[in-house]
């Protein structure tokens, strides 16, 4: 990782562009006590050195189509280093698969998964099961309500 030097300013960019992605040139300028262009800058030194990942729209996709959000643990039958990369690909090949976390502790992997349905998630987990690609456990969670989710 290379090392950026942040000062004040680019911090409150970065929080202000984190809490709107869409805010304007001048708007931001406003939000951090700069003129536009040194804000612009700024933000585009912040995005050239990597801190500044992507912009997103969060779409809310439940309005066009019913879908279940589903939380898993997951834990492997081996743990070498090829047994992870046999399942991180699959994983990673998977679109349902939104999120998956490596996490140490009583499991191997956290994955976030959105199904059309629990009988669409069920079998997107039988597949996996029967292509034999190293999960010994899984644990499934029905997320009923989303309390809180950051966004971006």
């Amino acid at each position: 990782m290379p090392d950026i030097k942040l000062d004040a300013i680019d911090l409150k960019i970065l929080a202000a562009i984190e809490k709107e992605g869409r805010i304007t040139k001048l708007k931001l300028a406003e939000t951090v006590g700069l003129s536009p262009t040194p804000c612009w800058m700024r933000l585009k030194r912040l995005e050239r050195t990597g801190l500044v990942a992507g912009y997103h729209a969060r779409i809310e996709w439940r309005l066009i189509a019913p879908q279940t959000t589903v939380l898993v643990e997951i834990t492997l039958g081996q743990h070498r280093q090829a047994d992870f990369d046999r399942f991180e690909r699959v994983v990673r090949a998977t679109p349902e698969v939104v999120a998956c976390w490596s996490v140490g502790g009583g499991v191997d992997y956290l994955l976030k998964v959105v199904a059309r349905d629990v009988d669409a998630y069920q079998r997107l987990v039988d597949g996996w099961l029967q292509r034999e690609i190293g999960i010994a456990r899984y644990f499934t969670y029905i997320v009923t309500r989303t309390v809180k989710e950051a966004e971006g």
